[in-house]
């Protein structure tokens, strides 16, 4: 781990040091300082890491469901007083090297966050947020986009209904479409009577157009100032080059706020209370078994570092893992499917909640399933449990303590968010961020048998403070939600006259003339292709050998963690064997091993490593989409003291593994199902994408059939089968004949470590594995038919929106063309279907790109409230690529997105697992540099020729999610289309 950036805290004179704090076990200094003039907070994380952190936080207070904070969120990036522009954000999105772009609402703050390697894009950036933020135009035009508008349904015609539309509008409607959403929502308006999380942030779609124009500007006033925000930096600019900037542009231009912005304690319950709801199935189907039943009860607060450990704690002992007392019995009890997503503490939000369930009940369960939950956590609170599990708690603390993961955001956004939410409630972000001594306290604490039977009697027995929630299915709630919403627009229609009316009209005429102008992107500031470094860093690595075994070594900084991968080709499997490979996986580290059946390996796993999981890979040749190879992996990550046995682990998890505990893999392929079906509304793009191109290749086709939609249903025909003893008996075998193939198979060995443990981590795996080396190197690998053929497919699915993809066969990654096909992504993208696609046609989001692993180039959209029209907009981009006059500066922008997304760092770990896999494929650094080398060389005319070699009607295959209202207001329009119909 790199050292802390040398040299004191030092400060701008507008600026005043409060403290600074050095926490060794993550090699960084907190610094805090307070604005003289405004009390705006600056916290800085002080690390020698040159990809730099910002986010400013506002505290933001809703005291309704009209989404006014998670549009204004949206609205302040539309624009700004030295930007003056229609669209900065995503203008610098494309004119950037960033690492990290977004914007965040919560429950209780809204964060604009961004990180970059770049200095000079780091600046950039932070002017352009300094001013979207604090000196927002907040133009009426915007609100309407990007909140809410009625418009009529065939535009400029006053004698067609009205339509309600609007970006967040549509986005609430996808995320209200997901069950899990739902629960939380009226889980938490229940538990919280009286403060602002009894609302949704987010918006309800129902109340969303209740917003007005004036309602957005006056929150803004009194929310988005420098007195009620906080700013967070992190890596190795120091604080006060931040704070000149903040100064200079933003903070000398305000004084105090002595408002304070602040949740209050919600006023507790004095009995527990029964709440009875429904949401919306849209399915015609049978509602049997599809009820959600979840206990919540609110908990301390959670800016209390004792309190939240306490709840943490406990969370811990009773939901953790399968061998926990609570998860146990959810998972085994025969009242549900599965135990609720909703399992765990939430404690983001000022007070904490604690909560539990099942999913694939019934309503008739909630006395049944309240009587068990309450037994178990009495047992608790009577016996206790034993201190081994409560050390093996405090083990997966510190190891998160000590993790620096990838996630998708930088390390140091992680540690920010991590800090944000103390710090929104004016309590202490260091704190929570320096866990080592508060662990410390807490393990003399458990050594006290008594502990953890008071917590569980004082956090939740003696708590009162209790809701228990029973969702049920409504196969007509979304009907009478739409004639609702027709209603409402039939009476607001019946009361416009005709000058109301005009209006309606001139306003959608401004928006889209306002959309299809052009701006000077001139006056934001930007990186160019000068910018971009020459190389790409190369990892070192050193490979042992002992006899046929070989080890790959890398020494990185890990912050204390060991991270070992058993790693084998995939054998050829039958095409039944094939499809059961994402169970394999799961099942692997969830059942027994040898003599201890899955609780005491679940017990095992949570004393000696933080994971242990199995996992496939599979990528095309180089210059052949229709040859692939395949890779199985058994991955762990432990502290370095635990390196021995965790290796010891994972070998026994090969070597030991029972597929007999034929209850247990029931309750896995029950909660898989359940898992993978709510992942349509959050990946449906994705899964529509995934159906579009799976008649493309060999590989894509497999991709589609094990984590598809094709893999979806797959899933949901095996879980109801397995009610027969006959196919309890098959699947057995199955699993059985799958790991009997991949062990069979020559192994090598993955360790990253940091330089004090890497050396003594090698010998001991080698040692460990040496005798275990597998079979030998000719054995047959898995292979895959040539595919490629057209596909054209409507999936009815539990959405209340749609996702649209249409895809062609390409080139792979080792073609000449497959860099133009890279950079025509992000052209498409920025040029023409952001656009069409989220300006104008109102879906949360739509894009173009490039997949060179399955040789297809994929148009998607995101949470869509339109169909028909956006798979027109996907060809009239193709047709705009090849007939319009382009800027040069477009290009430029499209490669820099690029060149952002592959220089993009991933944790030190991530790095090194990201080089090894790369080499496995055959992917050298020399290929990834040539290739980065080709993408800086795009031209105009390259992106038209490939353009109109491959993006032709006839090669298009198409793939649409949505739903059966969609289905039936389709009609015919579906056989003019030849989607053929798919139920989920």
């Amino acid at each position: 781990m790199n050292q802390i950036t040398p040299g004191a805290a030092v400060s701008h004179a507008a600026f005043r040091l409060l403290r600074s704090h050095e926490i060794e076990s993550l090699q960084l200094r907190v610094e805090q300082y307070e604005h003289s003039a405004t009390g705006a907070m600056h916290y800085h994380l002080a690390a020698n890491n040159s990809e730099n952190v910002f986010l400013v936080a506002l505290r933001t207070v809703p005291t309704d469901s009209t989404g006014v904070a998670h549009i204004l969120e949206h609205t302040a990036l539309c624009g700004s007083e030295r930007y003056p522009v229609r669209d900065p954000f995503f203008m610098m999105l494309r004119r950037s090297l960033n690492t990290f772009m977004n914007a965040f609402t919560s429950s209780d703050w809204t964060a604009y966050p961004f990180a970059s390697q770049n200095r000079k894009d780091f600046a950039n950036l932070l002017d352009v947020y300094l001013d979207a933020v604090f000196f927002s135009r907040l133009d009426p035009l915007d609100f309407a986009q990007e909140g809410h508008r009625v418009d009529f349904a065939e535009p400029g015609n006053p004698d067609s209904d009205l339509v309600f539309k609007g970006v967040v509008f549509n986005e609430m409607k996808g995320a209200m479409s997901s069950v899990s959403s739902t629960l939380w929502q009226t889980l938490c308006e229940h538990l919280f009577p009286t403060v602002t999380y009894h609302y949704n942030s987010g918006g309800d779609p129902e109340h969303i157009p209740d917003l007005s124009y004036e309602q957005l500007k006056s929150f803004y006033r009194s929310h988005y100032h420098p007195s009620n925000a906080i700013f967070m930096t992190f890596g190795d600019i120091p604080a006060h080059e931040h704070q000149a900037v903040f100064e200079a542009r933003a903070l000398q231009r305000f004084q105090r706020l002595e408002e304070r912005i602040a949740v209050p304690r919600e006023q507790r319950l004095s009995a527990p209370l029964r709440v009875e709801r429904s949401y919306a199935l849209d399915d015609s189907g049978d509602t049997a078994a599809k009820t959600h039943i979840v206990i919540g009860w609110l908990l301390g607060e959670s800016t209390d570092l004792e309190q939240q450990l306490e709840a943490q704690l406990l969370s811990s002992v009773l939901l953790d893992n399968s061998a926990s007392p609570l998860m146990h019995a959810l998972e085994t009890t025969e009242l549900g499917q599965a135990p609720s997503p909703l399992c765990g503490l939430e404690d983001s939000q000022r007070e904490m909640v604690f909560s539990c369930g099942i999913e694939g009940s019934e309503a008739s369960s909630r006395d049944a399933l309240e009587a068990l939950v309450l037994e178990v956590i009495a047992r608790v609170a009577r016996d206790g449990v034993p201190q081994a599990q409560l050390e093996a708690v405090l083990h997966q603390l510190e190891l998160h303590q000590r993790e620096i993961t990838g996630g998708g955001y930088p390390y140091g956004l992680q540690l920010i968010l991590q800090a944000l939410g103390p710090a929104t409630h004016y309590a202490d972000p260091v704190a929570v961020l320096d866990l080592d001594p508060v662990l410390d306290a807490l393990r003399r604490k458990v050594s006290d048998p008594a502990y953890i039977r008071q917590l569980a009697q004082r956090l939740l027995l003696d708590n009162p403070h209790r809701v228990t929630l029973v969702m049920t299915p409504d196969t007509q709630l979304s009907q009478r939600r739409l004639e609702a919403e027709t209603r409402r627009l039939a009476e607001l229609k019946a009361g416009m006259d005709a000058s109301a009316k005009q209006a309606v009209i001139e306003l959608a005429q401004k928006l889209e003339q306002r959309q299809q102008r052009k701006d000077d992107p001139g006056v934001l500031p930007c990186v160019t292709l000068a910018d971009v470094p020459e190389r790409i860093p190369e990892l070192n690595y050193t490979e042992y050998a002992r006899g046929p075994l070989r080890l790959t070594r890398y020494t990185q900084g890990t912050n204390g963690l060991v991270y070992q991968h058993v790693v084998a080709p995939l054998p050829a499997l039958s095409e039944d064997d094939l499809a059961l490979l994402p169970l394999y996986t799961r099942a692997l580290t969830e059942i027994g091993l040898g003599d201890e059946d899955y609780l005491q390996v679940q017990q095992r796993q949570a004393a000696t490593v933080g994971s242990i999981s199995a996992s496939t890979s599979l990528r095309s040749e180089l210059h052949d989409v229709q040859r692939l190879h395949g890779y199985f992996s058994l991955s762990s990550r432990a502290l370095a003291r635990n390196s021995r046995a965790q290796a010891s682990l994972m070998r026994d998890t090969l070597e030991q593994v029972r597929f007999d505990e034929d209850a247990r893999i029931r309750e896995l392929v029950s909660q898989s199902r359940a898992r993978r079906e709510q992942s349509v509304t959050g990946n449906g793009h994705g899964l529509a994408m995934a159906a579009a191109c799976a008649g493309m290749s060999g590989l894509a086709s497999i991709n589609n059939r094990l984590g598809g939609l094709e893999g979806i249903r797959r899933l949901k025909a095996l879980d109801d089968s397995l009610q027969q003893a006959d196919a309890r008996d098959a699947l057995r075998d199955a699993l059985t004949r799958v790991h009997t193939q991949v062990i069979a198979m020559p192994r090598e060995l993955l360790a990253i470590a940091d330089e004090h443990a890497a050396e003594a981590v090698c010998h001991e795996a080698l040692a460990l594995w040496g005798d275990a080396v597998g079979g030998s190197q000719d054995r047959a690998t898995l292979s895959a038919a040539p595919v490629l053929e057209a596909r054209r497919e409507f999936w009815v699915a539990n959405t209340q929106v749609n996702f649209c993809a249409r895809a062609y066969p390409t080139v792979p990654i080792g073609h000449p063309d497959a860099p133009a096909l890279t950079v025509l992504g992000g052209f498409l993208r920025n040029g023409f279907l952001h656009r069409a696609i989220r300006e104008q046609g109102g879906a949360y989001g739509g894009g173009a790109g490039q997949d060179s692993g399955i040789a297809a180039f994929r148009f998607y959209s995101y949470r869509d409230p339109r169909l028909v029209e956006t798979l027109d907009d996907f060809d009239e981009s193709v047709r705009w690529m090849l007939e319009s006059q382009h800027d040069p500066r477009g290009l430029e922008e499209a490669i820099l997105g690029v060149i952002g997304s592959l220089d993009k760092p991933a944790s030190p770990a991530g790095e090194a697992r990201q080089h090894f896999y790369n080499r496995l494929f055959g992917r050298s650094h020399a290929q990834r540099e040539a290739f980065r080398r080709a993408i800086l060389e795009i031209t105009l005319d390259d992106l038209r020729r490939v353009a109109g070699c491959y993006l032709t009607p006839e090669r298009a295959s198409t793939a649409v999610v949505s739903n059966r209202k969609q289905q039936e207001k389709l009609g015919s329009a579906l056989a003019e289309l030849e989607l053929r119909v798919e139920v989920l």
